[in-house]
């Protein structure tokens, strides 16, 4: 039997939570109780904030405009891993997957990053956060992941410290087993880079290698679509010396 019930309504919200708080909804949540699921007052609802833990609220009013009351916790506030998730930007439907895959992998931020060979220059960062808080309410999550703003490639790495390993998945890796490179790997904070459908430029790869506690990744004998990728290289990372074990 599963541990929890996913099966009811969640919903992320910024206001602190406690015991007979009363949480004003904003219209987009108001139709969606309302609305959408149909609720009536007194039916119960998760609600969550990414601090203060998971709690139960009673739907006071659905209609015009929604509010609830806390009534008591149902699970305390946990810490995801220390898993960063660099990657190319893709474009719009396969980002939305892209990030909703990650928080459900239990990344703690996501940083899109450019790169020679990227095809998509902007992101919509308000589209990337509302994908996060979908994805932790489907989920179950607790703590939503940064969400940073593109930055280049060669920036991320002038400012990298050697305090956190950078995985950079690469097809051309000497080492074609992935689960024995990581687990060959010593305890550290860990970031994954995901490059773009083209590859990395040979001077990217280059100044990849030339980083502090860098690791070549394969992700096996075939080539990735990059949202793949990502969910291959997170699921092993994982697996292997995440939270999984």
């Amino acid at each position: 039997m599963p541990r929890y019930d996913f099966r009811g309504p969640r919903l992320y919200v910024q206001t602190s939570l406690y015991d007979g708080a009363t949480i004003a909804l904003d219209r987009k949540q108001t139709h969606y109780l309302g609305t959408v699921l149909r609720l009536q007052s007194g039916s119960r609802i998760l609600v969550f904030n990414g601090r203060d833990g998971e709690w139960s609220a009673i739907l006071d009013k659905p209609k015009p405009r929604g509010a609830l009351v806390v009534e008591g916790k149902t699970r305390d506030q946990t810490r995801p891993p220390d898993l960063h998730y660099l990657f190319a930007p893709l474009k719009a439907a396969r980002l939305d997957y892209m990030v909703q895959k990650a928080v459900e992998m239990g990344v703690a931020r996501l940083a899109p990053v450019i790169t020679r060979y990227t095809h998509v220059a902007r992101v919509n960062v308000e589209r990337m956060r509302a994908n996060v808080i979908e994805a932790a309410e489907q989920c179950g999550v607790l703590s939503l992941p940064d969400v940073e703003p593109t930055v280049p490639l060669a920036r991320v790495l002038a400012e990298w410290t050697p305090l956190r390993r950078l995985l950079f998945c690469d097809e051309g890796a000497e080492a074609a087993d992935p689960v024995a490179t990581l687990s060959a790997l010593s305890c550290a904070p860990v970031a994954v880079l995901i490059g773009p459908e083209g590859g990395f430029a040979e001077d990217e790869r280059a100044a990849l290698l030339t980083v502090p506690n860098v690791v070549r990744l394969s992700l096996g004998p075939r080539i990735l679509r990059a949202d793949t990728a990502a969910v291959a290289a997170l699921t092993l990372v994982q697996a292997v010396i995440g939270d999984w074990r």
